[in-house]
């Protein structure tokens, strides 16, 4: 009997111990974004690389414009190798209303909105207060985008984000620097 008892609580503990790691390991967003001061442009300063940008080689932003049907458009824009630029229009829709930093977005087209999958996670897991740059997440830690106001970020205020992303658990050595020609 003091066997199963003895299991049962080291059953016990292991399982509390394992929610509590999965717990402290979820990637934590911003408290509130407030969309209306999130929307224009943003210029991307660093990425994890993905498949959807391996044409992008500069200049590469995103435009974001409050839709009337309350969600949000999002139009990436990049300068690709042989000199054109590339574009693209997605959808975003608010998905945690109680702070606004969660988010999907989706590329496909508007008649496949209704397949799960071509929705991608969106989280805006670094604000500055002043709107002035943020960082994108994903849950999964697979997708990760600096973005800012302007085209540049001073080396000292990258920095101070880098050594946030890595306490959420990101690896800031997989980031890769955006060029903006001006």
């Amino acid at each position: 009997m003091k066997k199963i008892f003895c299991g049962l609580g080291l059953v016990a503990m292991l399982f509390t111990w394992t929610v509590f790691a999965e717990t402290e390991n979820d990637v934590k967003t911003v408290p509130s974004v407030e969309i209306n001061r999130y929307l224009g442009k943003w210029f991307e300063i660093a990425k994890y690389p993905n498949r959807f940008q391996k044409k992008c080689v500069a200049n590469t932003s995103a435009v974001y414009t409050k839709k009337n049907n309350g969600r949000i458009e999002v139009l990436n824009s990049c300068k690709t190798a042989d000199g054109k630029m590339n574009s693209a229009t997605g959808e975003a829709k608010i998905v945690d209303k109680s702070t606004n930093a969660k988010l999907k977005v989706r590329f496909a087209p508007g008649f496949l909105s209704f397949l799960p999958f071509v929705w991608g996670d969106y989280w805006v897991i670094d604000l500055e207060r002043n709107y002035q740059y943020a960082v994108i997440g994903t849950p999964a830690r697979d997708y990760l985008w600096i973005l800012s106001r302007t085209p540049e970020l001073d080396e000292k205020t990258y920095q101070t984000i880098l050594n946030r992303v890595k306490e959420q658990g990101f690896d800031p050595n997989k980031l890769v620097k955006s060029p903006q020609n001006k």
